[in-house]
Parts: structure tokens; sequence; C-alpha cells
């Protein structure tokens, strides 16, 4: 930590996660192909979700531009639209469409989140960059380029993760977003180590917003703009840094009584268990099969499983008991009257039900039409949810990274299903050659609900010719998303 004189105007060093991370985005070289293969497989898997959102009208009317004609022909363009808007805005809107259903890929730790929402800003400025470069006769960014931005947001997000809880200080996750899209969005604008540090000093300074909108009794729709708002705030950090040559505050974080560890972080430093590289990219989690908070995906499978055993004797049943992990407890073991899907897809009792009773959890089961159904509620008065100890050591294992739960249904007779029981879904990294054609089958279905057959068509070609892909410029890329 940075020791200064408070009465001292003198500047001081600036402080080293900063430093650090300016090093890594600036001369970091990512030579792991398994984290480009991950990669390719985020993108991909972020724009179905992207797409999906589009059914959605409550998303829909966040998407364009923040006043009517704000649009900017020649501008960076938003996926299942015909926008093109300020990279700024633009990031707003792709960061929401991507995060919308809680369908994107998921990141567990200390703190948790989702390193694919800085997809928002990547692709943003690289569509805003490239098609600038290309009007200018020159040449813009591939996919390859994004792919590797992508993997330094990510490895920036979930390293942070690993060992500070910001969730504990009552700061919700996308400040992590913020910080990782500021510092890759700095270089990509062509910033300077200098200016990498200043425009993530201005995050830092930015503090975090609360997560009151994640939780019980206030849980609300924010929470699927919040990872858009954090991109978009990213892009004017960088932009503000590279062009504006605003000036940076060195000691953000650690400046005694202004800085960031007095005021938000009771005081404590940052702490890491590794240096930057590509472990996050490569053991990042997909959502593959079940849009719901991760914490509960294993939950799901576990009574997907139990679905055939009870879907005949829903009245019948007494109890229901669920195991999960500290974590889970937490965020999503809720009771009473739940208001809204976004309440509803942070309730694990409901997700447990769903499929209890039905066989499946898609986004329209958080409707409104579904969740009047009233064997649900009833069978969430049923559930008792308590912490798995070993769940939680798994939990927090490096080497596991497991996100355990069970769950045992017991009927009025006495009799009852076996405990079933999973340690990591199907979009865990011990489960990849399972989880990657589902994971395909996913981005297809998606894409076909939504844009025109011919182009879907070639998105999936690209998708089964890697080196193809990575070589496509951004700018043709994001057009074949494009209505």
């Amino acid at each position: 930590m940075t020791s200064t004189d408070v009465r001292s105007a003198a500047r001081p060093d600036p402080d080293q996660p900063m430093v650090d991370i300016a090093d890594y985005v600036i001369d970091a070289k990512i030579d792991s192909q398994e984290a480009y293969d991950t990669a390719r497989y985020m993108l991909l898997d972020s724009l179905a979700c992207a797409m999906l959102a589009m059914k959605f009208p409550d998303c829909v009317k966040h998407l364009g531009p923040l006043v009517p004609g704000g649009e900017i022909p020649g501008g960076a363009r938003v996926p299942g639209t015909a926008f093109e808007l300020d990279p700024a805005q633009a990031a707003f809107n792709i960061g929401t469409q991507v995060r919308w259903l809680d369908f994107n890929d998921t990141w567990l730790a200390a703190e948790w989140g989702h390193p694919s929402d800085n997809l928002g800003t990547i692709l943003a400025v690289a569509d805003w960059l490239s098609r600038k470069a290309e009007k200018e006769g020159g040449k813009g960014l591939t996919v390859r380029d994004v792919l590797g931005w992508a993997i330094k947001a990510h490895e920036i997000q979930g390293v942070y993760a690993l060992q500070n809880s910001f969730n504990r200080v009552g700061l919700d996750h996308v400040i992590l977003v913020r910080l990782a899209s500021t510092a890759v969005a700095t270089a990509m604008f062509g910033g300077s180590k200098e200016e990498v540090i200043n425009a993530v000093s201005h995050s830092w300074i930015d503090n975090g917003v609360l997560r009151t909108y994640r939780h019980a009794p206030n849980t609300g729709p924010r929470k699927s703009w919040a990872a858009g708002d954090a991109c978009r705030r990213a892009v004017i950090h960088a932009i503000n840094a590279v062009d504006k040559k605003v000036v940076g505050y060195p000691s953000a974080l650690s400046v005694k009584t202004w800085g960031f560890y007095d005021i938000a972080f009771g005081g404590k430093e940052f702490q890491f268990e590794r240096p930057f590289g590509s472990y996050v990219m490569e053991n990042v989690l997909f959502k593959i099969s079940y849009p719901a908070e991760f914490h509960a995906q294993t939950a799901v499978e576990c009574a997907m499983q139990l679905h055939g055993q009870v879907k005949d004797r829903i009245d019948d049943i007494e109890k229901i008991v669920i195991e999960t992990q500290e974590a889970g407890v937490r965020i999503i073991d809720k009771t009473g009257p739940l208001a809204n899907y976004a309440d509803r897809d942070h309730c694990l009792q409901y997700m447990v039900a769903v499929p209890l009773i039905f066989g499946r959890l898609t986004a329209g089961d958080y409707n409104d039409d579904i969740a009047a159904d009233p064997r649900i509620d009833a069978l969430r008065e049923k559930m008792t949810v308590s912490e798995n100890p070993q769940f939680t050591k798994d939990y927090f294992d490096a080497d596991k990274r497991y996100i355990g739960n069970s769950v045992q249904v017991f009927f009025k007779d006495g009799s009852s299903t076996d405990k079933v029981s999973i340690d990591y879904p199907i979009g865990h990294r011990k489960r990849r050659a399972e989880g990657i054609p589902v994971l395909m089958d996913k981005c297809e279905s998606a894409l076909r609900a939504h844009l025109a057959q011919d182009r879907v068509d070639r998105l999936m070609a690209l998708a089964a010719d890697p080196a193809a892909l990575d070589a496509l410029p951004v700018s043709e890329f994001i057009q074949l998303y494009q209505q």
C-alpha cells in the first residue's frame, strides 16, 4: 500500500494493482490454445444469449440510442438490431443483451460474476474502431483480436474475484466488469500503460453499485442491465484517458480516508491467488442447459433427474430437502412471494420446483403466467435449504471449483426418492467434451429463432472452422448478426 503524508500534495507512485493491470493488458502475450478455443465458444454462446434476449420486450425496450435521434451512421452496431450507435451506448446495449437472461458464462469464487459481460465493451469498441479504420482505408480488428481481448478481460475480472469478496461489503460484482472493461478498452483505443492506469483509477473512484437489486426483498430487473451500465462507463473512462488525456489518481485505492480500500473495503488491501495469465478463460463455467443463477445449476439437474419419479405425485409430496453451498444459501435461498422474473431466477426453490413439476426450466418459465401455477409456491413451501460443508469446501478448492447441490423428495406415505447429488454441471471444465456439443445446439437454436437462415448457416460454418472464424474481420462478423 502506498504510504503518504495526508498533508502532502506530492503525487505518489501508482498503486501496484493498477500497475499490474496495465502491464498485463499492454504487454502480455496469450499463447494458450485452450484459452482461445474456449473464448471462441464463449463468444458464440454470448451472442446466442443476446439473440434469445431479443424475444423479451423488457430487454428490447432498453436498446437503441439514449434519446431519439441519437444514432450514428457508421457507428458501433448492436447485434440483432439495425442500430448504429456511439461505442459507449453500443456497449450498454450489447452488455444488456448478453446478460439479460442470466444464461451467459459464469465465474464463481470469493466473488461471483459473468466475465462475458465484458463483451459489451469489447465488441462495441472493436466494431467502432474497425469501421472507422476501414472507412479511412485501413484495416480493422479480426475475431482473433476480440478473443485475445476477451481472454484478458476474463482474467482481470476472474483473478480479482478469486480472493476478494465485494459482495460481503455490499457491492455488486459488476464493479469488476467496469474494471476489466476499462483496462481492456483503454488498450484497444491505443492507450499507453500510463493511460490504462489513469482510466483504471477513475473506475475505482466510481466506487461500486449496491447489490440491493439482487437480493430479497428488492430483487428486480436492474440486475439484467447492470453489466451493460458498467460496460458503458468503461468506454467513457477509456475515451477520457486516451482522447481527452484526463489525469489519473495514483493512490485511488490506498490513500488513507479517501481511497477505495478505506471507503469501501474495510481498510483491507486486495489479495491475489495468482498472477494474470489465461486461467479464468480456461476454467470458465458455461450455462448450457438452463437459464438459472449458477449456484442452482446442479440443483436443476438434480430436479430434472427426479421429475419422472415425482411428476404424478406432486400432491403427495411432504417435503423436499435441498443441500447447497454456502454461497447458494446466501444468494438464492428465498421464501415468500416473488415479485417478478428477476426475483424468480434468483430463487433456488423456484428453480427446483419448476423442473420437478414440468420437467424443464426455460427463460419463459420465469414469466408471470407460469409463476401463477399454484403448484410452484406449494412446493416451495415444502422445501428446506441448508449448507452442505463439503459442497462449500469443493466450491473454493482451486483444483475443483465445484458447484454442488443435492435434492431429495419425501412423500406423505413415508417413501422417498433417492438423494440425487451432482458436484458440477455440464458447463464445467471437467465436462467440456460432453458440454460443447450441447452448447453449440443452444447457439444454433437461438440464432435460427431470430436471424435470417442464410446468416445462421454462415455462422455455424464459421463455428466449425476456427481458423476461418479467427481471421474474419470484426465488421463482417457483427454484420452477420444484423437485422
